[in-house]
């Protein structure tokens, strides 16, 4: 992923840590994935109500992301670029998701080690600084990145539980979301997804997040 500055695209550089935190220097987006190198990232969770029951919003990545394109994640998230402060890290809910919301009032979740191997030539350790984020803001009133997410749904927690404790290939998750039509403007959908459509996160990640949330797991 590149960034835009003036009238031509850089490569972002991260900020690099040893696997006790402790910062090392700067590396590219690229170096950063291909040599396994720890960096941070932010996250958010948003947590809404729906017929009186708790949700969690998943945002569908674009089908250009380098990792997972296409599927279910996180409400929103995005990397710590070199030098900026996790506080700063809130620009990625109006990047993504046009909210404009005050550091202060995102619930920490804490920090979570992420160690993945995604390829030959794809390795993600993040530090990952998770928050969550209560609102009951209207779906179609979001405003979506264009190249960064493709689609806003709610899923009931009850079904998130169930997909953390393993749903069958057969099974799926029912949801209600919008979708940008051809003009760009958000429309609402059902759909129906398989656990396979979710990218993959630990049980004792999401416990995390219940936690901050005081929703009992």
């Amino acid at each position: 992923m590149k960034k835009r500055w003036g009238m031509g695209l850089i490569e972002e550089r991260f900020d690099i840590y040893d696997d006790s935190m402790n910062w090392l220097g700067t590396a590219s987006r690229h170096e950063v994935h291909t040599e396994g190198l720890w960096h941070q990232t932010f996250q958010c969770w948003i947590l809404t109500d729906s017929e009186n029951l708790p949700a969690l919003l998943f945002q569908r990545r674009h089908p250009d992301k380098d990792t997972f394109p296409g599927m279910l994640d996180i409400s929103c998230a995005g990397h710590l670029q070199a030098g900026e402060r996790i506080e700063e890290g809130n620009r990625e809910l109006k990047e993504e998701l046009g909210l404009d919301v005050p550091f202060e009032q995102l619930v920490s979740c804490g920090i979570y080690r992420s160690d993945k191997s995604l390829g030959p030539h794809l390795i993600d350790r993040e530090f990952c600084h998770v928050y969550g984020l209560q609102t009951n803001q209207a779906l179609n009133s979001y405003i979506l990145q264009e190249d960064e997410v493709t689609g806003l749904y709610r899923v009931f927690v009850h079904d998130v539980l169930r997909l953390v404790r393993g749903l069958s290939s057969q099974d799926t998750i029912e949801a209600v979301g919008v979708e940008p039509d051809e003009s760009g403007k958000l429309q609402y959908v059902s759909r129906s997804f398989t656990s396979h459509e979710f990218v993959p996160h630990a049980a004792d990640y999401y416990d995390m997040v219940f936690k901050a949330f005081g929703i009992d797991g």
